[in-house]
Order: structure tokens, then sequence, then C-alpha cells
């Protein structure tokens, strides 16, 4: 039986804390890499993270801090990822360390700006780690949530069953119900997707289109995810699957949502700048929305709600052009 050893996070942002949160539970120690020293000093002196769910403690004893990427990597045998993608490989440019022989979970529900590849995809071609030590966490969970001990549903993904099961069990407690999946590509794909849908869902919410059209819109998101997920990685899959649409639903629906609410600012007439200035956070599915446009553009997929929000971004087509041309679609 596989054991995933000595486990680190990598990021200091919600999503790591909670991640963090949910690991040292069950091992009761965790390498935790945060780039910043004062932020560390900040957290062993509070015992919780400073900057993000502050309400979330720690046994700080049961933790080893570090501002050296390399440190950390060299020590530890699982590395969880869990920094915003367009930050990784800038991260990722400071290790000496080998990764090939690490096993290297991904929760990043992002994709590699202008590579426009999967984290996973991104550690197998750039730093040669097999698929068999690759993973990814998925599903609906909003970091607030984990904080607060309320129920939620994991999927680990790996091309390796016995990895992604010791995960799993790492991961599983009272709080944390867990699941394994086979397909890494398809669960990275949707969460890159869910993102950029819950920004239409935004768009449309801030324009005041109210909840009968949002179940709509959402339903047809569902579709075109799906269609999307069958021709770029073609299997026997339920696109109904918490790990598919209840991430969709719940990054579409939830207050916690930093995509909708993005999205929302958007509908309400901020520009995109403004937006990104006011929130302080990474809307991930601003950048998803302009790489899978590219990625889009061999493989063909019928995509409008992509085509909207990424008319609305970028070309800085009217929300309320691109919504309506979008609504006349629907059916």
């Amino acid at each position: 039986m596989f054991d995933c050893g000595k486990i680190a996070i990598i990021g200091g942002g919600s999503w790591a804390t909670a991640i963090a949160k949910i690991v040292v539970k069950s091992t009761h120690h965790i390498g935790w890499y945060m780039r910043r020293d004062d932020q560390i000093a900040d957290f062993k002196r509070l015992h919780h993270n400073p900057s993000y769910l502050t309400g979330a403690h720690f046994d700080t004893d049961e933790i080893r801090f570090s501002s050296d990427l390399n440190t950390i990597c060299n020590e530890y045998d699982t590395l969880i990822f869990v920094v915003p993608s367009p930050y990784l490989k800038n991260h990722l440019k400071r290790v000496r360390a080998k990764l090939n022989n690490k096993f290297i979970v991904t929760a990043i529900k992002g994709i590699i700006p202008d590579d426009n590849i999967t984290c996973s995809m991104y550690f197998n071609q750039a730093y040669n780690v097999p698929y068999e030590n690759l993973a990814c966490i998925g599903g609906p969970s909003h970091a607030e949530e984990v904080a607060l001990e309320r129920l939620s549903y994991l999927t680990v993904g790996c091309a390796d069953k016995e990895k992604a099961e010791a995960l799993s069990d790492v991961l599983a407690n009272e709080f944390i119900k867990t699941k394994t999946s086979n397909d890494v590509e398809g669960i990275e794909y949707a969460a890159v997707l869910k993102n950029v849908y819950a920004i239409a869902a935004g768009i449309c919410n801030g324009m005041k289109y109210g909840d009968n059209f949002q179940s709509v819109l959402i339903s047809n998101a569902v579709q075109e995810m799906n269609r999307f997920l069958q021709t770029i990685n073609p299997m026997e899959r339920d696109v109904t699957d918490s790990v598919y649409m209840g991430d969709l639903l719940v990054t579409g629906y939830s207050n916690f949502s930093r995509n909708r609410t993005f999205g929302m600012m958007i509908g309400k007439g901020y520009s995109v700048k403004s937006a990104q200035i006011e929130m302080e956070m990474v809307a991930e599915g601003f950048y998803g929305a302009k790489c899978m446009k590219d990625i889009n553009r061999y493989v063909h997929v019928n995509m409008p709600i992509l085509d909207a929000v990424y008319n609305i971004l970028y070309e800085k087509i009217s929300p309320r052009i691109e919504i309506k041309l979008l609504t006349d679609s629907f059916r």
C-alpha cells in the first residue's frame, strides 16, 4: 500500500489554508511553504493565517514553516501545490530540488497562462514528473466552508489508483468525504471551465437577470462542459458527478465565489482592471477564459458561454450585447 509520507503545502492563500487544516488533522505534521517571512512570523504568533481564514486556528508546533521552497521540496515526500495558476511557473523557477521522484498534487483550479496546459501537464512536461506521480484535488469545496468544518466532498484524481486512495484516506475526516477518479485531465479542465461559467453567472446577476435565467445558464454550461471534456479526453464519465457539476454549481451560485463576484462587478459596469483592483484576489476564470478560448481554436467545440465571457473580458464587447446573443441561443 502506497504511503504519502511527509506532506507539505505550497501556498499561503485561503484554499492552501483549508487544505492544510484538513491534512494536519490526520497527520499532525505538515511542511508549509509561504513566500513571506512576515506572514510566517505572524502565523506563529497568532496561531492562524494572518491574511486568510483567520478563524481557522492551528497548533503551530505541528507545522514546519519555511519561506525556502527548495527546503520544503527536499524534505517532504508529497507536495500539495495550492498557488494561483498564473504564479505557479514563477514559484517553480526557484526550485532546484528534483521533483520527478515526489508525489505531486495540484489543488490549483486553474490553467497555466500562455502555455494553455493544465497544471499536471506542466509538471509532466517541464519537470518530467510521471503521470502516475501526479494527482489533483477537485470538487465543490469553498475554503471558507472547509474552515468552518461544514460537510464537503473532495475527489482525488490520479492515474495510479493506489496513490489516489492513499491521499483520499489522508483527506477524509468527519467533515470531508472523499472519492477517487482516474480522470485527472477531465477534473482539471472542468475546474477551469466552472470558473469561466461562474463569471458568466456573476455578469448576469450583476445585470439583474433572475434565478430562472441563472438555472438555464448553468444547465447550458453543464452541457458545454461535457461537450468539451468528451472532445479533449473522451472517456466514460458522469458530468453530473460532484467533481464536475457540483463544483460548477457552488462556484456559480455561492457568495463565497470570487469568480462570481468578479463577474457581478463586470455586469454592474466595472472595467476588468477596476474589478481586479477592488477584489485584491485572483479570479482564476479571467485567465481561464483566454486559455480555454485559445485551446478551443484547435478543437472547435461549440462553446457559446465561453465565447461570450471571452468577448466581454478581452474584446471589450458590451455585456448587454453578448448576454443578449447568449440568451437568444438558449432554449
